[in-house]
């Protein structure tokens, strides 16, 4: 096999949300996240008090810290010499001062790997103008890697997680739970519109297709949402995942899998949201109900990773590649149409696109 070449890329860039480490920095984060959006101040210190529950620090940091040494193992295992940073949108290590070091360790051009599998304004248009408003006068070249919503190395794992939940649970019927969006958004998501729902829905098809095919049951499936934040005027994409599970435990159903289909770590919208509310209202409802992992720290997941720097610098060469993706839809683009998954508070530079 001919060794794997990434040129013209010489750097690796993990691009995350950002998380609090301590307490003293939960309200100064979730003041970065939610600058500008008008989410009720009320809706801000509720969402404290989850932080300040699990010990007032996110898991997705040291889950990042993980995922950056797997796949710098993984490169190194493959005779890749390709060095990676990381940098988050909303804390400590910033994105715009990772990429100033980039550009004194002198890093030309890096491929940029976000954490993010969906296409909408908030999963990734704004880290397309986060990554703008880092790639300052002198810095590396950036390119996103395309969406990933629909690779196998993304939901292989999940396949294999809600299998394994189900074989004691002969009933069980899988819950797959996203991130809620403002349904504006959705219906300006990817270059036709509702992209994020489709996809989502595309992914929770092929999970539940494929562990029905493996273990001979299809219990059916739904796709449900957690984590609303915006001002309650304003339609979000339903139904919550603990609206749902009343009406489950209404019809009848005794045993549930959740899913976080829409998630790639155990950050703090599955670890609260899913770990501590929706199983507290599984439990008030006499639901037998399990929530499987996320696909972050799977060897999968991490090879995935490099496949796409692979494919996207073959790309670049102009060299042909095969482009994977599962569920019977093409794979993501690699860079985004002009007014694809628009800002909701108006027009900024965005990287990665035709506008």
């Amino acid at each position: 096999m001919p060794p794997l070449d990434v040129s013209p890329y010489d750097a690796l860039l993990l691009v995350s949300f950002g998380g609090p480490d301590r307490p003293e920095d939960v309200v100064p984060f979730l003041d970065n996240v939610t600058r500008g959006r008008g989410v009720p101040r009320d809706r801000l210190e509720e969402v404290a008090e989850h932080y300040f529950l699990l010990g007032g620090k996110s898991p997705i940091n040291d889950l990042n810290r993980t995922l950056l040494e797997a796949i710098r193992a993984d490169l190194a295992a493959h005779d890749l010499d390709l060095p990676v940073y990381w940098g988050n949108r909303n804390w400590d290590p910033y994105l715009t001062d990772t990429v100033c070091r980039m550009r004194k360790d002198g890093v030309a051009r890096a491929a940029c790997f976000v954490t993010s599998a969906y296409s909408s304004y908030s999963s990734c248009r704004q880290y397309r103008e986060d990554l703008a408003a880092a790639a300052g006068h002198g810095a590396p070249r950036l390119d996103r890697l395309r969406s990933y919503y629909n690779h196998p190395g993304f939901l292989e794992p999940t396949v294999d997680a809600v299998t394994a939940a189900v074989a004691d649970r002969p009933a069980a019927r899988p819950v797959f739970v996203t991130h809620s969006i403002p349904t504006s958004m959705n219906d300006g998501s990817g270059p036709r519109g509702s992209a994020y729902l489709a996809q989502h829905k595309n992914a929770a098809a092929y999970v539940a297709e494929r562990v029905a095919t493996v273990t001979g049951r299809d219990p059916g499936h739904d796709l449900v949402f957690c984590s609303r934040s915006g001002p309650p005027q304003m339609p979000w994409l339903e139904p919550d995942v603990n609206d749902h599970l009343e009406r489950l435990a209404g019809d009848g159903v005794e045993s549930v899998v959740l899913v976080p289909i829409g998630f790639v770590s155990d950050h703090m919208e599955v670890v609260y949201d899913l770990d501590t509310e929706a199983l507290a209202t599984a439990a008030r409802l006499g639901l037998d109900a399990v929530r499987v992992p996320t696909s972050g720290t799977d060897a999968r997941f991490v090879a995935m990773v490099r496949e796409l720097v692979v494919e996207r610098a073959a790309v670049e060469r102009g060299d042909r590649v095969d482009r994977v993706s599962v569920g019977g839809e093409p794979p993501c683009w690699d860079l985004c149409a002009a007014g694809c998954c628009p800002n909701p508070r108006g027009e900024k530079p965005a990287l990665g696109g035709a506008a």
